[in-house]
Order: structure tokens, then sequence, then C-alpha cells
């Protein structure tokens, strides 16, 4: 899969730009504040249909305009093609080949992407909150069905917070809607067991690639990494025995839930946890085997993103060399090379990174601008 070209109006700091790109390793060098994280995620939202960074779609749009159009023509198995994603301050439309999708869910998946950022070297250390957010971005990009459970779960779940935060209460009593709730539960169960028997598996099968690749950087440790829900269930759980227990989790914490006014149990409270030869990495492994972990991982979606599409990714460096040791340097750009399109922002080439990357075409970015070469 490629981008073979993009067109932004009024995003961010770019005004209007039209720019032709390699199928190999496209670098765009520039200072700080020039544009060239905004251009990496331009074409993050047009394969995502929002933004990595940013919450406000408002704060897409220039300054000047009222709306923002971000176009490109994709190259897949499927053909060439045009997405355009068109924000407006009340709201996105977005087009595959000129038609409208009236669903998010039918959007997304037409041109896949992995994101690798500075921050992105936390993941083994950072939130759980940073790794569901993980896992749900790159899982979603393959599984339309897991994209679509995924949504249908946000959806009631929001309904059913919504509701425990209305209830109103007389003395210690609250008066609650039993109906209404057992409906509520129902699809927040439906909706939740298959997110999670989804996660088991494609956890397993991320764990699978990213062994292989971390043993290959190590030499000699073993990577393995987990899926952790609901105590009592594990990769061999059938989605009946998710449910049933997702149900009794549920009710037991049904007292609990009524006072937090939030449901404290789901698929929204798990976490995914790494180890190194048995160890955990977040808390005992080393600040470099960290982010070997965290490459490894990286790595392993591209190639897990083949297997499950049929097609390579499309890949966005952002600003990522620079927090890389040479060595990490050298496996990054090795495994990408002639393999995987790839957009690289840096302030600087050094001559050392010049000699790993071959024939890249690289852009200037200054002020909202692009200049080959």
């Amino acid at each position: 899969m490629f981008l073979n070209s993009l067109k932004l109006k009024d995003f961010r700091n770019y005004k209007n730009l039209q720019v032709d790109f390699s199928n190999s390793i496209n670098v765009l060098i520039g200072d700080n504040a020039q544009g060239k994280t905004n251009l990496l995620e331009a074409i993050y939202i047009l394969s995502m249909a929002r933004s990595h960074r940013d919450n406000n779609d408002r704060d897409l749009i220039n300054w000047s305009s009222d709306f923002s159009d971000i176009t490109g023509e994709v190259q897949s198995k499927m053909g060439k093609f045009p997405l355009e994603v068109r924000i407006t301050k009340t709201g996105k439309k977005v087009f595959v080949n000129h038609l409208t999708e009236n669903r998010l869910s039918d959007y997304i998946g037409n041109l896949h992407t992995v994101l690798f950022a500075p921050e992105d070297l936390d993941l083994v250390k950072g939130s759980p909150g940073v790794r569901r957010k993980f896992i749900d971005s790159e899982f979603g990009q393959m599984s339309a069905n897991y994209l679509f459970n995924l949504l249908q779960y946000r959806s009631v779940l929001k309904d059913r917070n919504a509701y425990l935060k209305n209830i109103k209460w007389i003395g210690n009593n609250p008066k609650i809607d039993e109906d209404y709730l057992k409906v509520l539960n129902d699809q927040l169960i439906d909706f939740g067991s298959e997110i999670i028997f989804q996660r088991f598996v494609l956890v397993k099968e991320l764990e699978k690639y990213s062994y292989q690749i971390h043993k290959a950087i190590s030499r000699n440790e073993k990577l393995t990494i987990k899926y952790a829900s609901f105590s009592g269930i594990d990769d061999q759980s059938t989605k009946e025995e998710i449910s049933k227990i997702f149900n009794n989790q549920l009710l037991k914490n049904k007292t609990r839930e009524l006072f937090l006014k939030s449901t404290s149990v789901g698929p929204h409270h798990d976490d995914l946890k790494f180890s190194i030869n048995g160890k955990e990495v977040g808390s005992f492994a080393s600040q470099g085997q960290q982010r070997t972990t965290a490459l490894s991982v990286r790595l392993a979606e591209i190639e897990m993103m083949k297997y499950e599409t049929g097609e390579y990714p499309i890949l966005l460096l952002d600003d990522v060399l620079s927090e890389l040791d040479g060595d990490r340097q050298t496996q990054l750009l090795n495994f990408i090379q002639d393999k995987v399109q790839t957009f690289l922002t840096t302030t600087s080439l050094s001559d050392v990174e010049r000699d790993l990357i071959k024939d890249p075409k690289i852009y200037q970015v200054k002020g909202g601008t692009l200049v080959n070469g």
C-alpha cells in the first residue's frame, strides 16, 4: 500500500500544498514548528479520520479559514483511488472515491498506517490507557469487526455512564429503572465480550511477531506480551465464558458503580503486560530494554498488518531516529528498507543515517511549504 500524493488546503500551517511521494522513504527535514509533524498528522487523519494528538477538530483548521481539506491518492491491491477528509467547525465528512461514507467504520481501513513517535517509546511504561489506545488504533485498522464492536461498546458505555450519573437518590436508596439498566448491561456485555475475545486472539498474534523481531535485535532475550482482562479468563476462554464473567462482575460491582456513577469494569479498564525473560518490562527492565521492546512491537505491527490485510501499511516516523542509538537506528532502517513506504521527520539527516537509507526522497519543510531536495 502506498500514498502516491497528498493535497492540503487550510490544514494547520499549510494554506495550499500538493505533493507527490516516493514509494520508498520520504524524509522531511526542517527546524521545529515548521510543519513536519503537521504533515504526518494529515496522513494519519486521512487514514483514521481523527488526529493522533488533538481532540478538537477546530484546531486543525488554519486560522484564516472556515474549513480544512485533506485529500490523498492511495494505491493498494484494490487499485488507485482518492480519499478525502473535510473538516469544518461543525463537524467532518469523509469520502472514498469521491463518494460520502456515512459511517467511520466503513471509511477506516482504506489506508493503513503505523505511527511511531518519541512518546511511543514509553509504550511499555506508560499508563494502561496508552496501551489500550495503541491496540484499539491498530486492531481497528486490521479488523472491521473489531472496529464495529469497539465503536458500539463506546456508545453503550457512554449511555450507561450517563444513566448512572443521573440516577436519583432518596436517602440511601437509588431510584433505578432495572429493565433499562439490564438492557444497557446486556449490550455492554455483548460488545465488550467480542472485544475481549478478539484482543486475546490479536495480542497472541502480535506476541508471535514481536518475539521473533525482539530476539533478533537483542540476540538472546525472550519477549512475551499478555493481555490482562477479568480474573478467571485467558486466551483459551470462549466468548460465552467471557460473557458470563463480565455479567457476574457487573452484578458484583453494581452498588459500587451506583456510588461512583460510572462503569468500573470492562475492556475499557484492561491492559497489556510486557515481559523479558519472565520479568515485567515497565518495572524491571533498563531504558535500553524498554526501547527495544517498544521498537520490536512497532515493527511487529507492520508484519502483523501485512498478515491480516494482505498489504504492508504506511509507516510514519515522527522524529524517532534522534531518540534511538546507532544500533537501534540500523535495525529500524534495515527492517523498513525496500519494504514499507515511510515518512520520516527529522531536524537533520546525518551522514550515518544517509548511509543507511537507500535513495531517500528528501523534502525541506519551512513555514508550511515543501521543497523537494
